[in-house]
């Protein structure tokens, strides 16, 4: 007869924080989101020499949009990527796949940086683009879930949100990272020398990155509350079915969350530096250098805004910060138009809001579903609303500005999503210093009695 502890808070450690393995928790978690966002960075300001590498000479927009379009094929693929990831996550355990993902996006990064260009496989060499850049995707549709259920569940309760947040700064890291590199190769070498073999030199970095990140992840244990499902003989056998009838409401308020942290998200850090250079007509050095700045003071705020969600909880830090976003959004915009002053002021103010919610939404996400369905709820709910919002806001960005002929349309745009974050928020519960496995996680299973200890 399968026996259960009834006392779900058993599994969570309150002893004095180890810091050691918080620290290894931490780095096992993060590397991946790191390998990933360097590789982004590094496709995304490498996309027009890729176009030359890989798709014919005659027309180089064309080949720009069709870079552009595997980059987009990428983000499309990773719903798929969850749909496997994150129910394999909560039948067979976050270490594995943590592994596995990591291994297969840099896998197929290591591929890309040796693949042959057009010039030498003809059509052979942006099929096989396309094919690497699909496998980079669906595997990066588990790496979210698979580090946010695994930081959530290692951390120490009392510091969840602190550890979780490291997740955030792997992502502005790899970002940096990325970018950094490709600013040292434009600087160190002319255009046949980055055409010819200077672009690979990002991918083949990632490498040995992956490889350092695939060996920290083996040698970790898995997770306290996984192994008290799998001790408990109460891992699900089909946790995505479970969570589509039990749980159908705590992912829509986590899709909410994520949708108000993508679309600022990628509205500062990507599509603020065309917008400066086309609407502003500031130049792509100033724009660049305001967006890396912001990313820096991310890198400081954004864990100490979940330190912060540990003292106060995750509502209040959440709900001011897109409280904040509904209310400054548009001023900011306005505030741009004044010159570069106003252009950095605002910008660095949007900022500080987008940290405050990079600082609490994946942890609150994580406690907001049961450690059964844990990483399938937050897998599906990333993915899905980055394939959604995401990937599309420089095109609407561009293509609402067009239709209306206001340069302003970006603050509205935010505004929708935080009044979106915002009901999400205000739905929920508290739930920082919560337990994670909880009465839901055993609710099929008979629990231990003392008539089954005395037999």
């Amino acid at each position: 007869m399968r026996t259960w502890n009834s006392d779900p808070t058993t599994t969570e450690t309150e002893t004095a924080t180890d810091v050691v393995a918080l620290r290894k928790s931490v780095a096992a978690g993060a590397v991946g989101v790191f390998v990933h966002w360097f590789d982004w960075a590094a496709y995304a300001y490498l996309a027009g020499t890729v176009a030359t590498v890989f798709f014919p000479a005659e027309n180089s927009t064309t080949g720009l949009l069709a870079v552009f379009g595997v980059f987009a094929v990428s983000f499309g693929i990773r719903p798929i990527g969850a749909l496997v990831f994150g129910p394999l996550g909560d039948r067979i355990g976050r270490k594995r796949t943590l592994s596995l993902v990591i291994f297969m996006m840099s896998g197929a990064t290591l591929a890309i940086g040796l693949l042959p260009g057009y010039a030498s496989i003809g059509i052979a060499a942006p099929v096989l683009l396309v094919v690497l850049r699909l496998i980079q995707g669906f595997a990066a549709g588990g790496e979210f879930g698979s580090a946010a259920s695994f930081l959530a569940e290692s951390a120490p309760r009392r510091r969840r949100g602190f550890g979780v947040s490291w997740l955030e700064v792997g992502s502005l890291l790899g970002f940096l990272a990325g970018s950094f590199v490709f600013l040292l190769l434009s600087a160190g070498l002319d255009d046949h020398q980055l055409t010819s073999w200077g672009w690979r030199v990002p991918f083949l970095v990632s490498a040995p990155l992956g490889v350092i990140g695939l060996i920290i992840r083996n040698k970790i244990e898995d997770t306290p509350e996984y192994r008290a499902l799998a001790a408990g003989d109460a891992i699900p056998r089909s946790p995505v079915r479970e969570l589509l009838r039990s749980h159908k409401r705590q992912l829509l308020q986590a899709a909410g969350l994520m949708a108000a942290m993508h679309v600022p998200f990628y509205a500062v850090l990507t599509y603020l530096v065309t917008y400066e250079t086309d609407h502003l007509g500031h130049s792509a050095d100033s724009a660049a250098l305001l967006s890396t700045v912001i990313s820096l003071l991310g890198l400081v705020l954004v864990p100490l805004f979940g330190l912060l969600s540990d003292r106060v909880g995750r509502k209040p830090v959440f709900v001011g910060a897109t409280a904040a976003l509904l209310v400054v959004s548009t001023p900011a915009f306005l505030l741009m138009r004044t010159g570069l002053a106003g252009t950095w002021v605002a910008g660095l103010l949007l900022g500080v809001i987008l940290a405050a919610i990079l600082g609490t939404y994946a942890v609150w996400s994580a406690e907001v579903f049961p450690t059964r369905t844990r990483q399938s709820g937050l897998s599906i709910a990333y993915n899905v609303t980055a394939a959604l919002f995401a990937g599309t806001v420089p095109y609407l960005m561009t293509v609402l500005i067009s239709a209306t002929g206001s340069s302003l349309v970006p603050g509205p745009y935010l505004m929708v999503f935080a009044v979106g974050g915002l009901v999400a928020a205000l739905s929920l519960r508290e739930t920082a210093g919560s337990a994670l496995l909880r009465p839901e996680d055993t609710a099929d299973l008979p629990l231990r009695t003392p008539a089954d200890d005395a037999a």
